[in-house]
């Protein structure tokens, strides 16, 4: 049976920028041991983050040709799940898109690959597999 690991927009985006952890994030990427999905919310904040970082040619560049490209299973959200996300927000106080990212790995018994030292405040409420 394959691993499941949830990136958040964290471990994305340190694989695409190669910045602390991107070795890991690559390995998984590679590896065939391992399913990988990314809940959709999370892809957005990638986006906008590009966007405002690099430009939005550079976010629609991921968008239209990097993201298609990776092994990598994009998570849509059902109201059932929006209303899990915002049960975490309320419990944990993390940012909204955190709690997108928290949600998909509980609903998908996965662990959460991040480096996000928000999701500590989580304790032992999900796997998570720490980045850097």
């Amino acid at each position: 049976m394959k691993k499941k690991s949830v990136l958040d927009a964290y471990a994305l985006l340190s694989y695409l920028k190669k910045e602390s952890g991107h070795a890991r994030v690559r390995d998984l990427l590679a590896s065939e041991d391992t399913s990988l999905f990314i809940n959709s919310i999370n892809v957005g904040e990638v986006f906008y983050i590009f966007a405002r970082e690099r430009g939005i040619q550079a976010a629609e560049y991921f968008q239209s040709v990097i993201l298609p490209s990776l092994p990598v299973r994009i998570v849509e959200n059902s109201f059932d799940d929006v209303i899990q996300a915002a049960r975490i927000k309320a419990k944990y106080s993390l940012s909204f898109a955190d709690c997108f990212a928290a949600a998909t790995a509980i609903r998908e018994g996965a662990s959460l690959l991040t480096g996000d030292p928000e999701f500590k405040k989580l304790g032992k409420a999900l796997s998570i597999e720490w980045l850097g």
